[in-house]
């Protein structure tokens, strides 16, 4: 098989499993999946899918030489991700699920095992348990600020398909990027380690927890919690994609003005007021997670993080990492 990849391009697969598990349901539903959530009518332009990006996971993995159980982990991890990703985590999430955005990972272990996974799995001879076991897999995995295969490909996926950076820089980082004892991500240098922390630092600001963002959470949630009371959906369709679960809603919008309503919100077509303070009126209140990150870097010969080497950057990260608070009113 031949898979053309935006970010890395052409490149072979002949492993079976890999190519099993490409094909299998649970990961061919991902291409039904947003990476973002729902867009469209706030960042216009360039989709990326779930599938792409879980496909882009498993190439950075193996073009670095990790174990190909470390290859299978990267090419799975996202599954379990329902419906508009983690928009989701704001409808069947706990209260402050938005400080997190992890419901996919609470999912994931029994997801995994009640899909058709586990049988491709014990065909090829890989072990379940260690599969799921994500501290096996540190290249593919970490926690923040540390990056990762995860964090590394879906970063750079969008900031180029965002057009924030040209095919030179993205080439300068992924060619500077090394991994260490197939434990650790690092940088060749530190120019280009401060230049990927920066960067990605104000793309979270602007995007993965920014005013827009906010709203595409709060409005799609609405919409959905309300579809949920009313019971034009349920829980169980979350576990198909984007567009079964909208087209399920949309026959009903003629029949309910409120459901018109929160649609039209959803798609920025009524006006709002987003506030990071708390107003005397408004009609949601939700968190989104921060996202920051302090590379490895190699400094006059030792492995060094941004932060040890740059003491304002880590003060700009430490409190950089609180999860933002944002209170939003609709017009009437």
């Amino acid at each position: 098989m031949i898979y053309t990849d935006r970010i890395y391009g052409k490149i072979k697969i002949t492993e079976p499993a890999i190519l099993e598990l490409i094909n299998c349901p649970s990961i061919q539903r991902l291409k039904g999946i947003d990476q973002a959530g729902y867009p469209k009518p706030w960042f216009p332009g360039n989709p990326r899918t779930r599938f792409e990006h879980s496909m882009g996971v498993f190439i950075l993995l193996k073009k670095h030489d990790a174990p190909l159980e470390e290859q299978v982990a990267g090419l799975i991890h996202d599954v379990s991700h329902l419906a508009f990703s983690h928009a989701i985590d704001y409808v069947v999430g706990k209260k402050d699920q938005g400080k997190r955005l992890d419901y996919q990972d609470s999912i994931f272990d029994d997801f995994v095992r009640s899909s058709e996974i586990p049988g491709i799995l014990n065909k090829y001879n890989f072990d379940l348990d260690y599969i799921l076991n994500e501290k096996n897999f540190p290249l593919k995995e970490n926690d923040l600020p540390d990056i990762c295969a995860d964090r590394i490909d879906y970063f750079l996926r969008d900031i180029f398909a965002f057009g924030i950076i040209d095919r030179k820089t993205l080439d300068s980082y992924l060619d500077n990027l090394i991994s260490i004892d197939k434990k650790y991500w690092a940088f060749k240098n530190f120019k280009i380690a401060k230049s990927f922390a920066e960067s990605f630092m104000r793309f979270d600001d602007n995007y993965y927890s920014g005013n827009l963002t906010a709203i595409m959470f709060a409005t799609i949630a609405n919409y959905l919690k309300y579809s949920l009371d009313k019971k034009y959906v349920a829980k169980k369709d979350f576990y198909k994609t984007d567009r079964e679960v909208l087209d399920k809603i949309y026959k009903h919008l003629d029949k309910d003005l409120r459901l018109k309503s929160l649609f039209d919100a959803m798609n920025n077509k009524i006006h709002y007021k987003i506030y990071r303070k708390k107003p005397k009126k408004y009609d949601n209140h939700l968190f989104c997670k921060s996202r920051a990150v302090d590379p490895l870097c190699i400094s006059r010969g030792k492995l060094k993080r941004v932060s040890e080497i740059d003491q304002a950057f880590g003060n700009t990260l430490r409190k950089y990492l609180k999860p933002k608070e944002y209170f939003i009113q609709f017009e009437k």
